[in-house]
């Protein structure tokens, strides 16, 4: 389990450059005019997880599968895009299929490259991108309250649990706010989702800087990271073009590359962790002597859930997990060492796997 996130923006913001440095490939056209992406292209690419790398040594594991994530890169949206200018219909649909949007927004001066709004305002794009979303979950929400409100008058209970969800979004969409910024307790977050707001999304905006400015990034991103923390969003600094070089390097050379342009980390690895925080993602391990394996789960999920991510047969008919905490099986060099120190334990049912977790799942066929 991974998460889908959509990748979207303005035109000639680097949605498509970021796109093409994710996941490495060339599916995505990059060009310097509005809807060069006409269709959502998809890439799926692999989560980069040191801790992978040390299971796998110990283990002395054949092979190393690390667990993946997919993005979505989703056509340039436009003033209007709610009410179906340019190709806005069809792409809100496509972001309605995603777990969170990334918000490329463009804090780069760039005479050559053009702004479909004619100026360089961050802020603004955003504004202009969240008020689409508004406007087109206000329409969606609106033409189902009179229906809703028969059915509730009628008694029906999930019609009117439904009904008032949908007024609370309303409340905060008609005063120019996110449908996330609805309080909604842990028994309604099912209902909740299955109303498929734009706006209820996780978001994650990434500042797609200059070159000069892509470790910490300049006024421009400072001004988005000031709106993200206003509304309790992420962001992230990354330079699209950095990553697009990165992305076409061996491995091996990549760190050099780094070095020399003065970071540690590519943007990638910065905006997996956050789009993980979004999500309340984490990881556990299965590791062995065929192979050493990632798996992405939700924060508190219990083990019987976290087996059925690998089969669903081993969630029906599970036992018992055998696990080790991360620190202690690379502290005590693998699952022998862990026995001996009385840091193996068997865990039930009930157990909340915690990322870093190295199980082994026990279940009856």
């Amino acid at each position: 389990m991974g998460f889908k996130c959509g990748i979207v923006g303005l035109p000639n913001v680097g949605k498509s450059t970021l796109f093409n440095a994710l996941t490495q490939t060339a599916a995505a056209q990059a060009a310097n005019y509005p809807f060069c992406t006409i269709e959502p292209n998809v890439g799926d690419v692999a989560v980069p997880d040191e801790r992978l790398e040390k299971l796998a040594a110990i283990a002395k594991s054949g092979t190393i599968i690390p667990t993946r994530l997919t993005f979505v890169d989703i056509a340039g949206l436009v003033r209007g895009a709610s009410k179906g200018e340019g190709l806005g219909n069809q792409f809100l649909g496509n972001i309605r299929e995603c777990d969170a949007i990334a918000h490329v927004v463009r804090c780069f001066e760039d005479g050559d490259v053009t702004h479909v709004e004619g100026k360089i305002d961050p802020v603004a794009d955003i504004e202009t991108i969240e008020t689409e979303l508004m406007i087109a979950d206000l329409d969606s929400l609106e033409r189902r309250v009179v229906a809703l409100e028969k059915k509730a008058r009628g008694g029906d209970k999930e019609a009117k649990e439904s009904l008032d969800l949908i007024n609370r979004a309303l409340v905060l969409l008609r005063e120019g706010k996110p449908a996330r910024l609805v309080e909604v307790k842990p028994e309604e977050r099912r209902a909740f989702d299955m109303l498929q707001l734009l706006t209820a999304k996780p978001v994650l905006y990434v500042c797609n800087v200059e070159e000069a400015s892509a470790d910490k990034g300049n006024g421009l991103s400072d001004k988005v990271r000031a709106r993200a923390a206003e509304e309790g969003a992420k962001a992230v600094v990354v330079s699209a073009k950095i990553e697009s070089e990165i992305a076409i390097l061996p491995p091996e050379e990549q760190k050099d590359y780094l070095d020399a342009i003065g970071l540690s980390e590519p943007g990638l690895n910065r905006v997996i962790r956050t789009g993980y925080e979004l999500l309340d993602l984490v990881t556990y391990f299965t590791v062995g002597p065929k192979e050493a394996r990632a798996w992405t789960i939700t924060k508190g999920m219990r083990a019987p859930q976290a087996a059925g991510v690998i089969h669903s047969d081993f969630e029906k008919g599970f036992i018992r997990s055998e696990t080790i905490a991360y620190a202690d099986y690379v502290a005590l060099n693998g699952e022998a060492g862990a026995k001996e120190a009385g840091k193996f334990r068997l865990e039930g049912k009930d157990y909340v796997v915690a990322d870093g977790d190295v199980l082994h799942f026990r279940f009856a066929t």
